[in-house]
C-alpha cells in the first residue's frame, strides 16, 4: 500500500473529503461515482465500485481479471480480435 502523506478530519456526522488530487487519480466523478468498502484488520479500504464490464457496462457472465471486470461476451470479442490480427 502507498501512502500519499494526505491527512484528513472526520466532521461530526462520520464524513472526510477525499482529496481533489485523489479523485482525479482514481478517476472518481462526483455524484456519478459510488466507492465500495472494505475492512482488513485496522485498515478500511476504498475502492472505486464497478460491478459491470469496464467495454460494454453488461452485468452478465462477469470475470474479474487484474482488478478490472470484463463480461464473457467482451472477452470472447478481444480474442476474435486478436486472433484475426494472427
Amino acid at each position: 500500500m502507498k501512502s500519499t502523506g494526505i491527512v484528513r478530519t472526520v466532521d461530526s456526522v462520520g464524513r472526510f473529503v477525499i482529496p481533489m488530487e485523489l479523485r482525479r487519480t482514481m478517476n472518481i466523478v462526483d455524484s456519478e461515482d459510488a466507492l465500495e468498502v472494505f475492512v482488513d484488520d485496522d485498515k478500511i479500504i476504498l475502492r472505486k465500485y464497478s460491478p459491470s464490464c469496464i467495454f460494454c457496462k453488461g452485468l452478465d457472465g462477469i470475470v474479474e481479471y487484474s482488478g478490472q471486470k470484463i463480461c464473457k461476451e467482451c472477452i470472447k470479442k478481444l480474442y476474435n480480435s486478436i486472433d484475426s490480427e494472427n
